[in-house]
């Protein structure tokens, strides 16, 4: 058995992928606020060939990356605290070093629409800053 997660878009009758990765994927880490299933509990139980059952969905979520451009041995988040509050939440991914542009974690956030949740996301991405 294989699990792989894709990257993808679609225009009209076309969907062109990006990217297949073996493993669970950053754009996914929504689902650890949109529903009581992440991707990671959901691979584990494709790989294992357990049954999913039904997905119970929390409501309108999005996330944001978090992807800075410098060059640093030595990455540091500053203004976390700000990126934070009820529906907001941070994944740092903990990679120490950056050599131009790098996903380096995502925000979180759920909404009472799907609009207000991409805009809290955004903005709370937009809040940490990183330096090195």
């Amino acid at each position: 058995m294989v699990c792989l997660a894709l990257s993808c878009l679609s225009a009209g009758d076309e969907v062109i992928f990006s990217e297949v990765s073996p493993r669970p994927h950053d754009t996914g880490m929504v689902t650890l606020i949109s529903q009581d299933l992440s991707e990671f509990a959901l691979h584990v139980r494709a790989f294992l060939s357990l049954p999913i059952g039904a997905i119970r969905q929390y409501g309108p979520s999005a996330s944001a990356v978090i992807l800075p451009q410098l060059t640093s041995q030595n990455v540091q988040f500053v203004n976390v605290e700000a990126a934070l509050g009820a529906g907001l939440q941070l994944r740092l991914f903990g990679k120490p070093e950056i050599s131009g542009q790098r996903r380096l974690g995502v925000a979180l956030a759920s909404g009472d629409s799907t609009d207000q949740a991409i805009a809290r996301a955004v903005a709370s991405a937009a809040a940490v800053t990183v330096q090195g």
